[in-house]
């Protein structure tokens, strides 16, 4: 018998679960429902069964297509376009953070059962459509690399964030391997490394990278001192490495990009666990130069975790509330702003990679989303744009990650489950 059954009845019998009703609250937009905390011994833990997708694919909407560019990967969490239109993909996972209680052994291991048990590959892959008729060759890029992430290009200088340190390649367009081992830029934070993804982006002139640190647990478990240089969004010098905190708060920001024409820096960010299936959502927000988001002192503005100590009344107050929720739990991993290439319903606005939940009893996430925008703002509820990786009966045959946009106006979705690249082709555009 599994472990997940095994734990199913005490874990509805042990915990607070929310109510029907609860799980339903309407957690989209600025103003999200916040039901009250619900603490227990243990938190709801459902991971979906994988399966295969067999003849399925993904779902799209009508007048759009989705193809398998890539497959056979191994782990692919993250990608880039470059200007020649080849793709790179960063493959990779990380992680060292030991497990302080049992409780962290069993969601561990309900967590791994949703997982890949593809090795890590530590390395790019280039993906290119030589012939321009929708069939990829995938080459190796850049090998021997630690779980990379982020990625970011300016001018001939190709950023990679593993997970301990940002590196630089020379790149030339239509470069198919590096040239040589990477530079090291800076160290990034990596002792511990509960959250170890580094996301990354380059702001609109390309002096600066933003880098995104998570946090070294869910809710300073490890104590403050594990916390140092965590949660936070560092602005790096992309010549010198020269760093400072550029946001704080951030418990996992785990993609982030710039808005076209603004400038502005926007993140998508995982928020805390264990305070019920419907806390804390996760969130889409701007980043402000000098913000503090709450972590781990409070959650959406003001509203106190009861469970940190000591209190921090004067952080709380400072707190800013996101621009936009995502519903809790859903995991946000990828987000891109799109293009009028892709279609009049989805020209304006940002399309976010939600990895899905495992600590509820109803799975949410597994999906891409498209939130529109508006005057340069979020704009009412998301819509599914790219659905089918949740079954009727139960079980995932993928799990989102990065997605990307090519300057055709398709959209590029790393899937870490399937260990696959999809690519969506707005039919209209053939």
């Amino acid at each position: 018998m599994k472990l997940t059954s095994l734990y199913a009845a005490p874990l509805s019998a042990l915990l607070l679960a929310g109510s029907a009703n609860a799980q339903n609250a309407q957690q989209y937009g600025a103003n999200p429902t916040l039901p009250e905390p619900q603490r227990g011994l243990l938190p709801d833990m459902t991971v979906p069964e994988p399966t295969e997708w067999g003849d399925q694919l993904p779902t799209v909407p009508d007048g759009y297509a989705i193809t398998a560019i890539a497959t056979d990967l191994k782990v692919p969490r993250q990608t880039l376009v470059l200007p020649n239109g080849d793709i790179l993909v960063a493959e990779g996972s990380g992680g060292n953070a030991p497990r302080l209680r049992p409780k962290d052994f069993i969601a561990g291991y309900i967590k791994s059962q949703g997982t890949t048990s593809v090795e890590s590959g530590n390395r790019l892959t280039l993906l290119r459509d030589e012939n321009g008729d929708g069939s990829y060759e995938q080459s190796v890029f850049a090998e021997n690399l630690n779980a990379p992430y982020g990625l970011a290009l300016v001018d001939n200088n190709l950023y990679v964030a593993n997970q301990d340190a940002l590196v630089r390649f020379d790149y030339e367009e239509g470069q198919t391997e590096a040239s040589g081992p990477p530079e090291e830029i800076t160290k990034l934070p990596s002792e511990i490394n509960h959250h170890w993804t580094k996301a990354m982006t380059a702001s609109a002139d390309g002096d600066f990278l933003y880098v995104g640190i998570g946090s070294n647990s869910n809710i300073t478990e490890r104590g403050m001192a594990a916390e140092v240089n965590r949660a936070e969004v560092w602005e790096i010098d992309a010549e010198t490495g020269m760093h400072r905190p550029y946001a704080s708060g951030l418990r996992n920001p785990t993609a982030l990009t710039i808005q076209p024409d603004t400038g502005q820096l926007w993140a998508v960010v995982n928020e805390r666990d264990e305070l019920g299936p419907n806390l804390v959502p996760d969130y889409l927000t701007t980043v402000q130069e000098g913000g503090f988001y709450g972590w781990p002192y409070s959650y959406w503005g003001q509203h106190v975790d009861p469970r940190v100590r000591p209190q921090n009344p004067d952080k709380v107050e400072s707190a800013i509330a996101p621009d936009y929720g995502l519903g809790s739990h859903v995991a946000p991993l990828g987000l891109a702003f799109s293009i009028p290439e892709m279609g009049d319903e989805f020209a304006e606005g940002v399309f976010i990679g939600e990895h899905g939940s495992w600590n509820r009893n109803d799975p949410v996430g597994y999906k891409v989303v498209f939130v529109p925008f508006s005057n340069g703002e979020p704009d009412g509820d998301p819509i599914d744009f790219v659905s089918g990786f949740l079954t009727d009966d139960g079980k995932t045959r993928g799990r989102p990650v990065g997605v990307t946009i090519d300057p055709d106006g398709a959209l590029i979705i790393a899937d870490d489950l399937t260990n696959a690249v999809w690519r969506v082709t707005y039919e209209g555009n053939e």
